[in-house]
């Protein structure tokens, strides 16, 4: 990324029918597609007209899916509005780009190596192994609902938005921040991805009986409901207290 008033960034296409094509220097913000219009233009029939567009906010470089038809994707995950590091890969229709130049990529690298060596090196690294518990508990942070959101989240009834909010049937689900900037946005979408990944990792093999009134999931299986439990609990206390991060 080049100093000055306009970040510049690269982008290698490394799979799809423009394999090998260099998109050096491009001046932020613009869109990836397959119309003349955009900047960095695929020719894949995959990839939309206007399929994701690259900006940024202060020190981050944001991607945004627009709505396109195949989607996108970041190191495997489908996104829609995600921070780039040098060294990502982002996958349009057929095509896969490596975000960064070799340069870019490689001075990544070497930074997670040498932060990698530093941690084991230093307190982690000498410090005696050490037994931990069966199980992860949850520690008690989180306040209780407020009496608008005390329904059984049973979602029985359609999900709808109206005026922004949303809605299970008639009762009114706690409202997702408004205004956020993209870098903001980008690092909510990344928390809510994270979490809905382990829960969906822990849930993915319960096992219902024939009646269908109960289910059996594996011990290890729980550990990872409660873990993301746990850390839901300090999210909450980190974003209500943020000098606890420092602890």
């Amino acid at each position: 990324m080049a100093n000055g008033p306009v970040a510049k960034v690269t982008f290698q296409v490394v799979d799809g029918i423009d394999k090998g094509r260099l998109f050096r220097d491009l001046p932020v913000p613009f869109t990836i597609g397959r119309e003349e219009g955009n900047l960095l233009r695929l020719n894949d029939e995959r990839v939309s007209r206007y399929h994701a567009k690259v900006q940024q906010d202060g020190n981050d470089m944001i991607l945004t899916d627009l709505e396109s038809t195949n989607g996108t994707r970041v190191n495997g995950h489908v996104v829609q509005i995600r921070r780039l590091r040098h060294g990502d890969r982002i996958a349009l229709g057929r095509s896969l780009l490596l975000f960064g130049s070799d340069e870019e990529i490689s001075a990544r690298r070497a930074t997670l190596r040498a932060s990698i060596k530093s941690l084991l090196g230093g307190a982690l690294g000498n410090a005696p192994a050490q037994q931990g518990p069966p199980t992860v508990h949850a520690n008690p942070m989180a306040a209780k609902c407020e009496a608008d959101c005390d329904f059984d989240l049973n979602i029985k009834d359609e999900v709808v938005v109206s005026d922004g909010d949303l809605f299970i049937g008639k009762n009114r689900l706690p409202p997702l921040p408004q205004k956020l900037s993209p870098s903001q946005a980008a690092r909510m979408a990344e928390i809510l991805d994270f979490l809905h990944h382990h829960l969906t990792q822990a849930t993915e093999n319960i096992q219902a009986n024939d009646e269908a009134t109960e289910i059996r999931v594996a011990y290890s299986d729980w550990q990872g409901v409660v873990a993301v439990q746990n850390l839901l609990a300090r999210y909450l206390r980190a974003v209500a207290e943020p000098e606890v991060l420092d602890q």
